[in-house]
């Protein structure tokens, strides 16, 4: 394993702050450590680094332990959110910098800038003063100086948060192919769930301080083992099992030890085979881009959201809404560690 960390414990007085059981990162793999404000990702960072010293645990990069040694020695790279550029410089000298710090030649320190900057796409601004660029050339202009020292790890804490929709998620894409292209082992933090999930490989969900699941996108999104993931990532219905017993019949059996959740796309507006009908009342529908959301009311207060896509068909509502049971999910009850499973 590239990056490896274990038993991981920090504490900020008397406040626990981290207790990471582990965590594993192979060599040129994106990671995204997603989570609520406040959850521990920024500070897992400064700890990788060694700008935080945490009480306990181990950290090895590359066969080696590192957790000891001072910042510096460490070759990591950092960008920050709020870029943490020098004001006074142009873009060349920011990128160079590190370089220069190195006592690398004249001749290299070129050749490694542009190389760089072509990379992401700002060698046209090589001679320009940073302060007149855009947030998002900004942000490149960060990201080549992290990337140019070539660092064992980048690590980036929220880069792409202060930046407007179209530039944020071009600067995703342009990510994820300078990540690829280089084989870098990325460590990317941020709270935007779509943002986690377009760029890495892998999704490691934090909840105050420890890592609730690890895995690919497309699992977490389909099956999340825990109920604070299951509310977190994406749009779920949740249900308390009294919500759905009264309306089983002698399809299922709903008990208190799970709390259930379904999709709002997997409901159903027309009878489907092997599904739970639920009365229910259409309050309220509006467009999410390309899809149409569907808010009805069962049992005259309880919320259920329906989504479907927008386009020219309009589907047929009726007072009823079905949730096929082979979709429903349901999740142990105070975070047992019993994984997932699908209702049968």
């Amino acid at each position: 394993m590239y990056l490896s960390i274990e038993n991981l414990v920090l504490f900020f007085g008397e406040k626990q702050i981290l207790d990471i059981e582990s965590i594993s990162i192979e060599r040129g793999e994106l990671v995204t450590l997603l989570g609520p404000s406040g959850c521990g990702k920024s500070t897992l960072l400064r700890c990788i680094t060694g700008l935080e010293q945490p009480k306990a645990g181990s950290i090895m990069l590359d066969g080696e332990a590192i957790q000891e040694k001072p910042t510096k020695e460490r070759n990591i790279g950092f960008v920050f959110q709020d870029y943490a550029l020098f004001p006074t410089m142009s873009v060349f000298e920011n990128v160079a910098f590190g370089l220069k710090v190195k006592k690398l030649s004249k001749a290299e320190i070129n050749e490694r800038v542009f190389k760089i900057l072509d990379l992401v796409d700002m060698t046209e601004f090589a001679g320009k003063n940073v302060q007149l660029l855009s947030g998002g050339q900004k942000q490149r202009v960060a990201l080549a100086r992290s990337l140019v020292t070539e660092p064992k790890v980048l690590l980036l804490d929220e880069p792409l948060s202060a930046l407007d929709a179209r530039i944020r998620k071009q600067l995703q894409r342009d990510l994820r192919r300078i990540q690829q292209e280089l084989q870098m082992t990325m460590i990317f933090v941020t709270h935007d769930q779509e943002e986690a999930m377009r760029i890495s490989d892998r999704v490691f969900v934090l909840d105050s301080g420890k890592v609730v699941q690890s895995s690919s996108a497309e699992e977490l999104y389909q099956k999340p083992k825990k109920t604070f993931v299951a509310e977190f990532v994406g749009s779920y219905n949740r249900f308390e099992w009294f919500e759905l017993e009264r309306y089983c019949d002698s399809l299922g059996n709903f008990t208190n030890d799970y709390i259930y959740y379904l999709r709002p796309e997997l409901i159903q507006l027309e009878w489907t085979e092997n599904s739970l009908k639920l009365p229910a009342v259409l309050k309220e529908t509006f467009i999410l881009g390309n899809i149409q959301r569907y808010i009805f009311a069962v049992d005259g207060q309880k919320e259920v959201v329906v989504d479907r896509l927008n386009n020219k068909s309009v589907p047929k509502i009726s007072d009823s809404l079905y949730m096929p049971l082979d979709d429903i999910l349901k999740l142990a009850v105070e975070n047992e560690p019993t994984a997932v499973s699908e209702y049968s």
